[in-house]
């Protein structure tokens, strides 16, 4: 029934400050979101949005079981201080089958751990400093998403000496090497860029990319 629609399911296991604005903002973009948690009070906030909201005893694989997580093609363990239960959740969601886990980390340590079990993970403090760095250093990148370490996906101002060219014209993934996802204008995004399609400088570029390759077209410009 989850997917009957096509929709991706999400699951979201612990929703301290960190599990509830990631299962928030899922919500805000029309994902389906199975939300866990022991604490009851943590899971107010969710009881009036369309998430499936669990209170489970445990981080067992028969509470994850019970609350439908096997059918979630992700899911994001939000448990960071106990560390004990966060490797036991992401060991049993991939267990179920889950293909994609995703963990709040708080050491290196507690990341080699759950690395070898298959999971990815995030040091969401490291992630938000890189995140302002960026911001704060690149007069035209507005907001970045690591993928990886080398990775990412970044949002920039359309530079001025793009405006009213095509995506044929300045040869984005010849050049550079990058792929530019989708045009932002007016806070809608359109993810059917083509050949033709005309950039504007009042418009945010959605690009995805190496690091250094990403560095180097921003660089190319004057802005």
């Amino acid at each position: 029934m989850r997917k009957k629609d096509g929709n991706q399911v999400f699951g979201v296991i612990g929703t301290g400050r960190f599990g509830l604005a990631v299962a928030e903002e899922l919500l805000s973009r029309g994902k389906y979101v199975i939300a866990l948690d022991q604490d009851q009070q943590r899971l107010k906030p969710l009881y009036e949005t369309d998430a499936e909201v669990f209170v489970v005893n445990d981080i067992s694989k028969e509470s994850l079981m019970d609350a439908g997580l096997q059918e979630a093609d992700t899911v994001i363990v939000g448990i960071g201080k106990d560390v004990e239960s966060s490797i036991l959740a992401a060991l049993n969601a991939l267990e179920l089958g889950v293909k994609h886990v995703i963990c709040k980390v708080i050491s290196e340590d507690h990341a080699k751990i759950l690395k070898k079990l298959g999971a990815d993970v995030v040091f969401p403090e490291t992630e938000i400093g890189r995140r302002t760095a960026i911001r704060l250093s690149e007069r035209l990148a507005e907001d970045i998403l690591p993928l990886s370490e080398e990775f990412s996906i970044i949002q920039m101002r359309t530079p001025a000496e793009l405006d009213g060219k095509t995506v044929k014209d300045i040869k984005i993934r010849e050049r550079y090497g990058i792929t530019l996802i989708a045009v932002v204008r007016d806070g809608k995004a359109n993810g059917s860029v083509g050949p033709d399609t005309v950039l504007h400088v009042d418009e945010i570029l959605v690009l995805s990319g190496s690091n250094k390759d990403l560095d180097k077209f921003q660089h190319s410009f004057n802005d």
